[in-house]
């Protein structure tokens, strides 16, 4: 018996091949990973999105708009995506060679190695945060989305926890609650840079490319370095230390620390009416804690 998912592929498979016949003899996989679409691999060479609504489906236009501009100021490979406006919308474009960044990648990767990928994202940020605002915001760019006042976030999420974890939690809004304006203002950026949406080649340990833009947009300067600590609180130092080489900027690396404190909690507080995530985002939280101690 077809699963569902089985058959789902089957249906995208079919409206890809009615506008690419070429692509009949192809090898087809599902990727579902997506909150905003779902994407279809062909030939482990061709990316086919395919918004899951009407919402989705305005923020891929937004972000094909913004990677036009972005793609040919920035030294870092990014997606060219084209719009197929058939009867379903969706778009194509070329797969950037290479899969996930996952901690595990990253501890595996020599001292040369890591400094290779931190130097090619730095640069990547100091790429992005020169791109003119106001030539981004014709192109669609917005402010990224905002997280719930410290306040809100305690409510709902200290409850959730116990323990020295809570102390750290009450720590880290204390923290957050004090933090005056970024010193640099704010700037468009990524706002996104967790390593799956990193393409990393594992056969030659090299960054191959950056892709989603749909989350970036105008924010906080230092909040576009937090992201990284999905992967390593070592990468983003890394990052932060050639960021500040190449831009000549300082940045306040206390702030980037609780700014991701911040961000995990907002993100357990905003799961506080999805049971079955809530375990997720409390262990997501308590990892980060614990490597602080």
């Amino acid at each position: 018996m077809e699963t569902t998912q089985e058959a789902e592929l089957d249906a995208l498979k079919a409206i890809i091949i009615g506008q690419f016949p070429d692509l009949t003899a192809s090898r087809f996989s599902l990727l579902t990973q997506g909150w905003d679409s779902i994407a279809v691999d062909v030939d482990d060479r061709l990316i086919f999105k395919f918004p899951r609504n009407a919402v989705a489906q305005k923020s891929l236009i937004r972000e094909i708009s913004l990677l036009d501009v972005i793609r040919p100021a920035i030294a870092m490979p990014v997606p060219d995506i084209r719009l197929i406006d058939a009867p379903q919308t969706f778009s194509r474009h070329h797969k950037l060679k290479g899969s996930y960044l996952e901690t595990p990648h990253y501890m595996r990767l020599g001292a040369g190695e890591r400094e290779d990928l931190a130097e090619r994202l730095a640069r990547f940020y100091v790429d992005l945060h020169g791109l003119d605002m106001d030539m981004m915001r014709a192109a669609g760019a917005g402010p990224v989305e905002s997280w719930s006042q410290p306040d809100e976030v305690r409510d709902k999420a200290l409850p959730f926890l116990t323990g020295e974890l809570k102390t750290q939690a009450e720590r880290i809004i204390a923290s957050w609650a004090d933090l005056p304006p970024d010193p640099y203002g704010e700037t468009y950026g990524f706002f996104d840079g967790h390593g799956w949406n990193m393409a990393f080649d594992h056969e030659t340990n090299r960054l191959s490319g950056v892709y989603d833009f749909a989350d970036s947009g105008f924010g906080p300067l230092h909040r576009d370095f937090l992201y990284s600590n999905f992967i390593s609180t070592d990468l983003t130092e890394r990052i932060i230390s050639n960021y500040e080489v190449l831009s000549g900027c300082p940045l306040e690396r206390k702030r980037v620390e609780v700014l991701t404190g911040a961000h995990r909690l907002w993100e357990l507080a905003e799961a506080v009416d999805d049971a079955a995530r809530v375990p997720f985002m409390i262990d997501h939280f308590a990892h980060w804690a614990t490597a602080l101690r």
